[in-house]
């Protein structure tokens, strides 16, 4: 059978290709291996910056906390008896003084009256032991013994008085009767409650500092509480704790606030800004604080060298135009975009921002 002159025509074309792919690589190797090949290009990475200033700023420490009463006081019996009254009701508030329980009589007033009644026996004697030492007819050591006697009478008085006094349980200073313990009827020991006080005005608002920023705090420095509600309040640092929590390792706070009225209570949540002097600070963009690769939160800036640096940074307080940030030293070029692609020490070329 004849082969059709186009088939051959196919076939010696593909022979041809095959010929050419196989036998190719062993004649054109070398040559290709002897050329040198094109490096490929590394471009130096663009970033764009804000150059920065620096600026001297009231600093604050801001922390949340919440209110607390100046004094709270469980106030208890101080002899034991029945409650015969509750005349203060739980929760209002009430002058230093006010009776909140009062205990029943019983016979403390007879004991009184008893009292009473033997110290005008023993003055009578001794005013007659005092005439009758002028006639002659007592001794000096009688008319002592007399005197003796009527001061021990007196001294009954004054603590049968006492006695009667102490059924009734008083505020010991003005504030709120926040929690009534014993009620009618309740036999009260010497020592057991009958309910607690709290003093509202001033409030303190306390809070915990944390041992970075503890050693700038001091007593007397001006504070402001935001409340919950938006109310704000002003006063001043009473107290800074010398010792820290050992669980939490922060630092107990007290502020001293004005609370005309008694208006806000205890326990509210708060927001602190206590004042901590003049410092240097930076304003810079949200979206330039990065974090290293030990986890620190920071910028990236470019030196005048134009390779890239990193400082670690606080932040200070969170505005509309920025975050201002501790930590940056004088003028610097803050890299705004591209920060996130680029490693210290990195050479870099500063773009214009578009």
């Amino acid at each position: 059978m004849r082969l059709k002159a186009q088939y051959i025509f196919i076939i010696a074309v593909v022979a041809v290709l095959v010929l050419f792919f196989v036998v190719r690589p062993l004649f054109g190797h070398d040559s290709e291996a002897a050329q040198p090949k094109a490096s490929t290009p590394n471009p130096t990475p663009a970033v764009q910056v804000k150059p920065t200033a620096e600026t001297v700023r009231e600093v604050e420490v801001v922390m949340r906390g919440r209110t607390e009463a100046a004094r709270s006081v469980v106030v208890r019996s101080e002899t034991a008896g029945v409650v015969a009254s509750t005349p203060t009701p739980e929760g209002s508030f009430v002058k230093a003084g006010q009776v909140l329980c009062r205990l029943a009589v019983d016979a403390r007033q007879a004991s009184l009256d008893q009292a009473r009644a033997m110290l005008k026996s023993r003055q009578l004697q001794r005013k007659a032991a005092a005439e009758l030492a002028a006639k002659g007819f007592r001794s000096e050591t009688q008319v002592l013994e007399a005197q003796a006697n009527l001061d021990a009478a007196q001294a009954s008085v004054r603590a049968a008085e006492i006695g009667l006094k102490q059924v009734e349980i008083r505020a010991p200073f003005a504030g709120v009767f926040d929690r009534r313990d014993a009620e009618v009827g309740t036999y009260l020991s010497p020592g057991q409650p009958c309910g607690t006080m709290i003093e509202l005005n001033p409030l303190y608002v306390v809070g915990d500092a944390p041992e970075t920023e503890a050693g700038r705090l001091h007593p007397g420095a001006t504070a402001h509480a935001k409340l919950v509600d938006g109310q704000m309040l002003s006063g001043r640092v009473r107290y800074v704790a010398r010792d820290a929590d050992p669980q939490t390792r922060t630092y107990h706070l007290e502020v001293t606030v004005a609370n005309p009225g008694n208006a806000v209570r205890s326990g509210l949540s708060a927001e602190l800004r206590i004042a901590a002097g003049a410092g240097a600070a930076h304003l810079v963009p949200v979206s330039s604080l990065v974090l290293d690769s030990a986890g620190r939160q920071g910028v990236r800036y470019v030196l005048a060298n134009g390779r890239v640096a990193f400082s670690p940074v606080t932040v200070l307080e969170e505005t509309g135009d920025g975050v201002w940030v501790r930590g940056l030293k004088g003028s610097v070029n803050v890299i705004t975009v591209g920060q996130s692609f680029v490693a210290d020490g990195q050479k870099v070329r500063v773009a214009q921002a578009r």
